[in-house]
């Protein structure tokens, strides 16, 4: 297959880009590393009148700390460069767990953290992981700049509160508190697949050892990323052991609407999203433990 006919423009400027962007609106889209854009305009799926190529904006690019707990990707950002990053690890880990687990070593080349975001694919790893974090979004046009909560960036399958000449230009996320842990988990029948169902949990336990903070997030679960309220909140005031990590994963269950496929069963995923929650709970909760 073969993309519609499409007028390209590598943009040289930040600028350039959003001008092209508030005269064209939805009939232009953004080329970042294509990985999620090619392969639908190849089918169709996707007919662009105009494509910005903004892989020149290096500035658009790269990792900061911003004050003492956040820390700021710049949406060209590759996901190769994060997983080789060794700053990564210690201040995002649930990041750093979950980047092997996105697609395969050459799309990771290409891939970058703002372009798997805009495209709001509810199987994707990285929407669950900036749900699961509380992150935010810096969305920019000619107009200005707004920051957008994750939890209202998603706002259904392929879709999110990006205006049609907006571009997302940043992502805001914390920094791994003391005493805390985070696990990713999920289950894919190769790896590189699209996750089955994907789980993202973060803990932070306070000085006596309770939970203080609890953030579940979970990939596959639903039409978006999913937050798991309830079953977060359900965690947080006491000590967490099996029966209250249970608690949690049944709420997950039962909270979910699975979309099923040919290789899974709505059914089968829910259940698979209880079994992954409560052991991604066990293991964020133990990290913590040591980390305490």
């Amino acid at each position: 297959m073969k993309p519609a006919p499409f007028r390209y423009v590598a943009a040289r400027a930040l600028d350039e880009a959003l001008q092209l962007k508030a005269a064209h609106g939805e009939e232009a889209r953004f080329l970042a590393g294509g990985q999620s854009l090619v392969p639908t305009m190849n089918f169709r799926l996707s007919q662009p009148a105009l494509l910005i190529d903004i892989n020149p904006l290096t500035e658009l690019a790269g990792m900061r700390k911003c004050g003492l707990d956040r820390v700021r990707i710049g949406a060209l950002t590759r996901y190769r460069e994060l997983e080789r990053d060794p700053a990564v690890a210690p201040i995002l880990p649930l990041v750093d767990e979950a980047l092997p687990h996105i697609a395969h070593p050459q799309i990771r080349n290409r891939t970058t953290i703002g372009g798997n975001l805009a495209h709001a694919d509810p199987a994707s790893e990285m929407p669950a992981i900036i749900l699961a974090l509380g992150g935010r979004l810096r969305a920019q046009s000619v107009k200005g700049e707004r920051w957008i909560a994750a939890a209202d960036f998603f706002t259904g399958a392929l879709s999110t509160a990006l205006e049609p000449d907006e571009m997302l230009v940043e992502v805001e996320l914390p920094t791994a508190p003391s005493r805390s842990g985070a696990c990713f988990m999920e289950m894919a029948r190769r790896h590189g697949d699209f996750a089955l169902v994907g789980v993202a949990c973060m803990l932070r336990l306070d000085e006596d050892g309770r939970c203080g903070e609890a953030r579940i997030g979970l990939c596959n679960a639903g039409d978006t990323p999913m937050f798991a309220a309830q079953a977060s909140q359900s965690l947080v005031g006491g000590k967490l052991g099996a029966a209250e990590i249970g608690t949690a994963a049944a709420l997950v269950q039962r909270d979910i609407d699975p979309p099923g496929n040919i290789h899974a069963s709505k059914e089968f995923q829910r259940h698979l999203a209880g079994v992954l929650t409560a052991r991604a709970l066990a293991a964020a909760n133990e990290r913590a433990r040591r980390a305490h």
